[in-house]
């Protein structure tokens, strides 16, 4: 076996991705209790959920070999960067440490993981390629287990807080609705069966907008329901008002690439308001 690319390893991570997951739990642990982290805890929480989301990118990418010939040709293995056997290893690998570094703080979070890994190699093994719609709806689940792995991390009981939280996985939803818009001619190749092929871009649009506004509706819950303060409830309003504005654009406007994509990006940029508002919430608890 050849010694792997480095650069196709960094590829193949999808570093950016650790952001959203590892991020996302660890400032969810933040606002909930920031006095109750410690450095090791910060660093098994944020590496254990960063980890496992590398490895179902990775899994990923080897069900997905034969489309990323000929619609992602740069990714690692159609590009011969990393061969088959490797970018298995490196999955099975990332799988392992992930999982071994969650038992590490407890056997929730380590069931948590386990259950993730098994519903990430579902993603890849079946659902992707029989439903397109179910399968945003899982990643958006499981972007939304971040929340909840970042409460059973803290040595506290849980008081369900992350379940509040929950719903902003929505929007994860969304926004694979609309890339998959904007893809709709590669997918439409290599016979992915997404949502916009199936009923249209312009119904598509309407179902994003309607996951985006849910969003906005149901992202105050913590404080609704006392747990976290006004300060999350500010930043958090914030976000929901430039969801409703772009979700009543987006179905206002012919959904062209150019209006999807202008919309998209003003979405992902307003997201920067989700973790703001964590923060805020702990270090003004």
């Amino acid at each position: 076996m050849s010694s792997p690319s480095l650069r196709g390893l960094i590829t193949l991570l999808r570093l950016p991705y650790w952001l959203m997951t590892g991020g996302l739990s660890l400032l969810t642990a933040f606002a909930i209790a920031p006095r109750m982290l410690t450095v090791e805890t910060v660093l098994l929480v944020f590496f254990s959920m960063a980890l496992i989301t590398s490895a179902g990118f990775s899994i990923n990418d080897y069900y997905d070999k034969e489309s990323d010939a000929i619609i992602k040709p740069k990714r690692p293995i159609p590009s011969g960067s990393l061969s088959l056997r490797q970018v298995v290893a490196v999955s099975i690998a990332l799988f392992l440490v992930g999982l071994g570094l969650a038992l590490i703080i407890s056997w929730l979070c380590f069931v948590i993981l386990a259950g993730d890994s098994l519903l990430l190699l579902a993603y890849s093994m079946i659902i992707k390629r029989k439903s397109g719609f179910a399968a945003n709806i899982l990643v958006g689940l499981l972007v939304g287990t971040a929340f909840i792995y970042g409460e059973a991390a803290l040595p506290v009981p849980m008081k369900l807080v992350s379940l509040t939280l929950y719903p902003i996985c929505f929007g994860t939803v969304g926004g694979n609705i609309l890339r998959d818009i904007l893809s709709v001619e590669g997918d439409a190749k290599v016979g992915y069966p997404t949502l916009p092929q199936k009923i249209g871009n312009n119904n598509s649009v309407r179902v994003a907008a309607f996951f985006f506004m849910l969003t906005a509706v149901l992202s105050p819950l913590p404080t609704v329901f006392g747990f976290f303060g006004i300060q999350y409830l500010v930043l958090i309003l914030l976000w929901g008002i430039l969801l409703f504005y772009s979700s009543v654009r987006l179905i206002s406007s012919v959904p062209t690439v150019g209006n999807v994509r202008k919309y998209d990006r003003l979405i992902t940029m307003s997201m920067i308001l989700l973790p703001l508002s964590l923060i805020v919430e702990g270090v003004l608890l």
